[in-house]
């Protein structure tokens, strides 16, 4: 006599599917969010459409005519949002005025804070990625410059120096100093990875991260050099190397002029 209790074959599937929607919606809500929770403003048509048109003038010859890149000259811009574009040409660093392994930091930039926010809201709308942080995000002053010092020897000191007097890296790139820099900048820089860096989002770094590790950089500019000159903040090598070279210098001076004196 068959048993009335048997299990429909489809049963098993289906609830292996309802299971794994359960845990998706989950995963979902728990998450941390992206770099939008910190984000400005949406940007209006009328700024794409601006920004469009300073891209194709200004942009288009590196980076292709629809921002997807051209071979050999410069990459793809869809995804790495208006935090990437506002850090970039905020800094000086694009355009560049010349080919080379890095894009250094330039004081005098060519646009201005309008069209800047134009390119950036165009590049944002080629494809999602990290919006322009608000300022609260990067107030050092709301942050913990303690665990912003952790923080910073754990992710950074290894290429920006435990005091961010930066750092030589291989085929002629270089980790830039931190200090004197933007606050916006710097959680811009984390949020993007521009260059060599790796990206620090949300999921690597929360935003309250992110400002503690800025309460620690502007500590640090605080604090100045109490002990004297830094010698480039390049840890115990160059400070050795100078009581070295001084203190023999002066062991060398001494044996001449007690040669001088026994003569």
């Amino acid at each position: 006599m068959p048993s009335i209790n048997r299990r429909h074959p489809a049963a098993l599937a289906l609830l292996i599917l309802f299971g794994l929607f359960f845990a998706g919606t989950a995963f979902a809500a728990v998450s941390p969010k992206q770099a939008d929770a910190t984000a400005t403003t949406v940007a209006s048509v009328d700024d794409i459409a601006e920004g469009k048109k300073l891209f194709t003038a200004n942009c288009a010859t590196c980076h292709g005519a629809n921002g997807l890149g051209v071979d050999g000259a410069g990459p793809s811009l869809a995804g790495v949002g208006a935090a990437s574009v506002d850090f970039q040409m905020e800094t000086g660093r694009m355009p560049m005025a010349k080919p080379g392994a890095q894009a250094p930091r330039v004081e005098q930039i060519k646009f201005s804070e309008e069209q800047i926010h134009q390119i950036g809201a165009y590049v944002a709308s080629l494809g999602a990625g990290p919006a322009i942080p608000e300022a609260e995000y990067y107030d050092g002053s709301k942050g913990d410059a303690g665990k912003g010092g952790e923080l910073f020897r754990v992710n950074c000191a290894m290429c920006h120096n435990s005091a961010g007097a930066g750092g030589a890296l291989t085929r002629g790139k270089y980790a830039p100093k931190v200090t004197d820099v933007d606050p916006k900048h710097i959680y811009e820089a984390m949020l993007t990875g521009p260059q060599s860096m790796p990206v620090f989002n949300d999921a690597n770094l929360t935003p309250e991260e992110k400002r503690d590790v800025i309460a620690y950089i502007e500590g640090q500019q605080e604090a100045g050099n109490p002990g004297g000159n830094p010698l480039g903040s390049l840890g115990p090598v160059p400070e050795g190397l100078f009581i070295w070279t001084l203190g023999l210098g002066l062991f060398v001076a001494a044996a001449v002029w007690l040669g001088q004196k026994s003569a």
